[in-house]
């Protein structure tokens, strides 16, 4: 079984190369149960999750073990850890074995920037980002894979951080600023690209404006969200899977059980988006929604790109 170190992951995981994996897999035939979330405290009182990950297809299977520790953050540490298995899917034998952590961050990032390439507006020129943690890093290099935005401006709690982030993305060659105002930044944002921990709505209906796309991917849990009711009854709503992001998400569980949407509202799934089931976005006043809480076929695209194309020298 090989084991791949993490400097060749983030290597081997180039956006437009893994957008494209993404966009072949979502086509395929795989098996894909829903996923196993196990909630515990730790003995300091902190809630945890353990989210276990199963898929396969005729060739391949894959399984990814997720802890979600949202107090690491005051220590330093990364909220998220993530291990992830390749194995033949006819005979059962590990063919690879990963830290998922980059894997994990790249394919969310990828996978959204995947399912704006169906939502945004052709002609978007402004991206917003909250958030600072490990999926936002990626949102920029993933959103201007699949459209050429002029400004990127970011938005954190902690200034300090902030800047740090924006810095480095200005390293990058990205045209990204810091913002102080935030309602200001998502009036006039064509799209909002939302990765945060916040267990209340950050973005209010009020401020996003026709043509708008939406992009929520930081909450996780049935009693957390980005972005309030307004916005919710004011798009067209789509998701990475109705099984996950109507369910594990207070996103959309929340207006469900408040009446102010129905399961029926979700206009489709990504993979209907790729097939073109959907045709996704209709006009440019059109508000758009995608709301993901992340699926193992998307890990697989993205350990399938890394050991298929991995060196071991």
């Amino acid at each position: 079984m090989l084991i791949i170190p993490d400097a060749e992951i983030a290597g081997l995981l180039d956006y437009k190369k893994l957008i494209g994996a993404l966009r072949e897999i979502f086509q395929s035939e795989f098996t894909m149960p829903l996923r196993h979330h196990h909630f515990y405290k730790t003995p300091e009182g902190n809630d945890n999750t353990l989210i276990l990950m199963p898929v396969w297809n005729s060739q391949y299977m894959g399984l990814k073990q997720v802890t979600v520790a949202p107090a690491n953050a005051k220590e330093n540490r990364p909220s998220i850890f993530a291990q992830y298995i390749l194995s033949d899917s006819k005979t059962g034998q590990p063919l690879a074995y990963m830290n998922a952590t980059e894997l994990t961050a790249r394919r969310t990032a990828c996978t959204s920037a995947l399912a704006a390439s169906y939502l945004c507006r052709k002609d978007a020129q402004n991206l917003l980002i909250l958030g600072g943690g490990k999926v936002a890093q990626h949102l920029a290099q993933a959103h201007m894979a699949v459209r050429n935005f002029k400004k990127i401006s970011v938005w954190m709690r902690d200034s300090a951080k902030m800047e740090e982030f924006v810095s480095s993305l200005q390293d990058q060659g990205f045209p990204a600023q810091c913002v102080t105002d935030l309602e200001e930044s998502a009036r006039n944002a064509d799209l909002i690209s939302c990765a945060t921990p916040s267990k209340t709505p950050i973005i209010k209906g009020k401020w996003v404006q026709a043509g708008t796309h939406l992009d929520l991917i930081g909450s996780y849990k049935p009693d957390t969200r980005e972005t309030d009711d307004e916005a919710i009854g004011k798009s067209a709503i789509f998701v990475d899977s109705r099984a996950g992001a109507l369910h594990e998400s207070g996103e959309l569980a929340l207006p469900i059980a408040a009446g102010i949407i129905t399961e029926k509202d979700v206009k489709a799934d990504i993979v209907e988006l790729i097939k073109g089931i959907h045709p996704g976005r209709t006009s440019n006043e059109e508000i758009t929604l995608f709301k993901s809480v992340g699926l193992a076929i998307e890990d697989l695209a993205a350990a399938l790109l890394v050991y298929q194309n991995f060196d071991p020298k």
